[in-house]
């Protein structure tokens, strides 16, 4: 029996539970960040519950277009047989209503709150002296004031730059080299491993969406007829 071999992990499926979203199977080779005992190497980005119950990804990250409300922070934290992230400022979200959302949420079960911008720095600083849970602070720009967000509180950086999301990483990895990073890696193996080359330490994974998912699904059982 070769090394790799004994290194295996068995797997086990069900009957019913056999059809799962997985991840990437590049997003092993991260480094991954341990928090609170628990090691995420994976995030599944949504807020579907459907999805989120039958997925094998290590965590969620719970983002949505909308001002983030308790009862939606409840629902994804008690949905999930993983660690949630919630975003819980950003957009027209602002100002006491973040770290109202932020101290909410932690006492809901999430294991991190997500900011995005444009959150301000003081924002930012009140939420980490409210919370003993990670804050995670969304970078879009390769000119954004690192040092300032770390100094404010941030514990993680969630790169989501589009095209420019290695480039980033590269600048970030350059000044701070033991920032832990969560960045998104794209819908292919060659992009996410050259985004954890970068220095990515955890990567954030867009599913297909159910609708896609649910007529990939259906198209296969019309063929069976």
């Amino acid at each position: 029996m070769s090394k790799n071999e004994t290194k295996r992990a068995p797997v086990i499926n069900g009957t019913f539970r056999n059809h799962i979203v997985k991840v990437p199977e590049a997003i092993e080779n991260c480094s991954g960040i341990e928090i609170f005992g628990k090691k995420i190497k994976s995030l599944l980005f949504s807020t579907d519950v459907a999805m989120i119950r039958n997925c094998n990804a290590d965590a969620i990250i719970a983002i949505y277009p909308f001002t983030p409300q308790p009862i939606i922070t409840q629902v994804l934290v008690m949905s999930a047989d993983v660690p949630v992230f919630c975003g819980v400022g950003g957009g027209i979200t602002q100002g006491k209503r973040v770290i109202n959302l932020a101290m909410d949420a932690e006492f809901k079960g999430a294991m991190g709150v997500v900011v995005n911008a444009p959150t301000s720095n003081e924002v930012l600083a009140g939420v980490r002296k409210t919370i003993d849970i990670p804050v995670i602070v969304t970078v879009i720009s390769e000119y954004e004031d690192i040092a300032k967000r770390i100094e404010a509180g941030a514990t993680i950086l969630n790169v989501s730059g589009g095209k420019n999301t290695i480039k980033i990483i590269k600048a970030i990895r350059e000044k701070f080299p033991d920032i832990p990073i969560i960045a998104t890696g794209g819908d292919s193996e060659k992009t996410i491993s050259e985004t954890i080359e970068a220095g990515a330490n955890a990567i954030t994974y867009t599913p297909p969406t159910s609708a896609s998912l649910m007529h990939s699904l259906m198209e296969k059982y019309r063929a069976s007829w």
